[in-house]
């Protein structure tokens, strides 16, 4: 799939503080326009200087499948952004790292016999591929952040959060209408996926509808907890002040960028 280089950008958000505080940033970016559709308002205008449709998805895999219907049908949008948090799956990732997909996956589904599992039926596809230029260009983005933006980041938000050194992440993000926090599930994953880098609860529909209207799409997300009993206690504060500043100065720097 290539991305066009006229279309907006899609950028779909499930949880309303990140959602509006993108949308606050495109309001700077200059006048935006409104339009609610199925229950969802979505806002097409700029976001650093690249035009933008933005909506608040909600949580869970159909209402990310909704609102990517909605993004490509009412927006002819050239590609989708799904960006968020997410529960690490792999030991090696640490609160604060960032996790871009490679592949994106349903663990919660399953129709044996009749398909194998994880498999959507009728397609032969379990894991769905994410757009190489945009997720190569979201690194690029990412790395530079990491080195530049991320020291700003106060002596005590980091501490507050343990973020230790946060690292960059490519590879499996799964995903499943069931939030995963106890060390049982967790472990479980672990060992039936043991490739996956992430936990959340929308890409892998969103990867799907894109792949059925041959729509480029790409996932990033910070990782906010460990996705097991040590599951992050302040999540609140953590979107407001850790999720917010990455996903703005990330953004920032990709959307400046013109190798995608």
């Amino acid at each position: 799939m290539t991305v066009s280089s006229t279309a907006p950008l899609g950028i779909l958000v499930p949880l309303a503080q990140e959602a509006e505080a993108l949308f606050a940033l495109m309001k700077q970016d200059g006048a935006t326009q409104t339009q609610r559709i199925g229950g969802r308002d979505y806002h097409s205008g700029h976001l650093f200087g690249r035009p933008c449709v933005l909506t608040l998805s909600r949580v869970g895999k159909v209402a990310a499948a909704t609102a990517a219907a909605g993004l490509i049908h009412t927006y002819q949008v050239g590609a989708i952004l799904n960006v968020g948090v997410a529960g690490g799956a792999a030991r090696s990732v640490k609160v604060g790292d960032i996790v871009v997909a490679d592949a994106m996956l349903q663990h919660d589904l399953d129709a044996r016999p009749i398909f194998p599992r994880y498999e959507v039926p009728l397609t032969g596809i379990s894991r769905f591929s994410a757009n190489a230029a945009i997720s190569n260009s979201l690194s690029g983005a990412i790395e530079a952040f990491l080195a530049e933006d991320l020291p700003q980041l106060s002596a005590e938000i980091r501490e507050r959060f343990a973020l230790a050194a946060p690292r960059l992440h490519r590879g499996l993000i799964i995903s499943g209408d069931q939030f995963v926090n106890g060390h049982a599930a967790v472990s479980a994953l672990r060992n039936d996926i043991p490739d996956a880098f992430a936990i959340e609860m929308e890409s892998g529909a969103v990867a799907q509808i894109c792949h059925d209207y041959g729509v480029p799409c790409a996932v990033l997300r910070t990782i906010s907890d460990s996705a097991d009993d040590n599951a992050h206690v302040d999540f609140p504060a953590f979107l407001a002040t850790v999720a917010s500043f990455y996903s703005h100065h990330i953004l920032r720097r990709f959307l400046q960028r013109t190798d995608w």
